[in-house]
């Protein structure tokens, strides 16, 4: 069968409108049109050619337009083409505006750019959100612990958001000013009594400045009792001086042995030094009978005299070891 002319551009044209369809997205140009967005199939063909998806564009705009938001859709792309999260922003815009907030699309997409979630953040600020501290340890002036949990009311601060602390700063913050207020506080019972006086003290601080939030609140959730921290400190004192006691009770001990064993040896020196003078005397008796100094019934009378001095010695000692054998004495 012959091709026809007709049959031809028939089917052109089928080529044609597939390829156009194919590149002009009607469907979502006959959308935005039906919900009141002002934009141009020539707008979506541009759209397409900068690689930028029509839905992520078009779908947001007619939540904004529905929502009375007066946005252009070359915001919506510019933030696009930057990497945020468009559909996310306008989320945000729409509930900021809902709940009476000030919040322009430029404060919103920065916020998105900088990796925030803006929408949670605008939510946060609607509904404050309660944090809690881990269990914080702090010691009154008596020495006694205190383990203390409070929980955080915040809200978003939106001004703030971008480069303001996190959750983290805002509970170390509140960490601290607890261990300040117990750690002044006289007594620990004083604390136990009024605990609000902790909140009080903490919540004039103004903790949550240079933070992305605002402390609503601070409450004290639960107080323990510790250690008794004082006790603990004076028992390792008085270890630390029993220690430094022996220490030096035994230096005294050291000095006295080597005094000792000092006067041990001076007692030696001197027996050596009579046991040589004693070796001298039968030389000198022998000079002095040699020279007629010394007659012989002088010498005898010498050795008489030494032989009781030594005989008396010997009784002394004996009686000595005696008396200390039987009365230890």
């Amino acid at each position: 069968m012959p091709i026809s002319i007709p049959m031809i551009i028939a089917a052109a044209a089928v080529v044609l409108l597939l390829i156009f369809l194919a590149v002009v997205p009607v469907g979502m140009w006959i959308s935005a049109v039906a919900s009141g967005v002002k934009i141009s199939i020539f707008s979506l063909v541009g759209m397409k050619i900068r690689r930028v998806s029509p839905a992520m564009i078009v779908r947001p705009m007619i939540k904004a337009t529905k929502a009375g938001l007066k946005l252009k859709t070359n915001q919506l792309e510019a933030h696009y083409l930057a990497g945020g999260n468009v559909d996310n922003v306008v989320n945000a815009l729409i509930a900021a505006e809902r709940a009476g907030m000030n919040l322009s699309f430029e404060q919103a997409s920065a916020i998105d750019l900088a990796g925030r979630n803006v929408f949670e953040a605008v939510k946060m600020s609607v509904t404050p959100k309660v944090i809690e501290t881990p269990q914080i340890s702090a010691v009154a002036k008596d020495g006694i612990e205190l383990l203390v949990k409070a929980r955080v009311t915040v809200r978003t601060n939106i001004n703030q958001l971008i480069g303001g602390a996190g959750e983290a700063t805002v509970l170390a913050r509140v960490g601290e000013g607890i261990v300040t207020t117990v750690g002044s506080a006289t007594t620990h019972s004083s604390v136990l009594e009024n605990p609000d006086d902790i909140s009080k003290v903490v919540l004039e601080k103004g903790l949550d400045s240079g933070t992305a939030f605002e402390i609503i609140s601070i409450d004290i959730a639960d107080i323990d009792i510790g250690r008794n921290i004082g006790a603990n400190l004076q028992s390792l004192q008085a270890e630390a001086n029993t220690k430094i006691a022996q220490a030096k009770a035994e230096e005294r001990r050291a000095m006295a042995v080597a005094l000792e064993q000092e006067m041990k040896a001076e007692v030696v020196k001197a027996k050596a030094e009579v046991v040589k003078a004693e070796a001298e005397v039968p030389r000198a008796m022998a000079e002095a009978l040699k020279s007629g100094n010394l007659g012989a019934l002088d010498y005898y009378r010498l050795q008489n005299v030494q032989a009781d001095t030594k005989m008396k010695n010997g009784i002394g000692d004996s009686v000595g070891g005696f008396i200390e054998k039987h009365t230890g004495k």
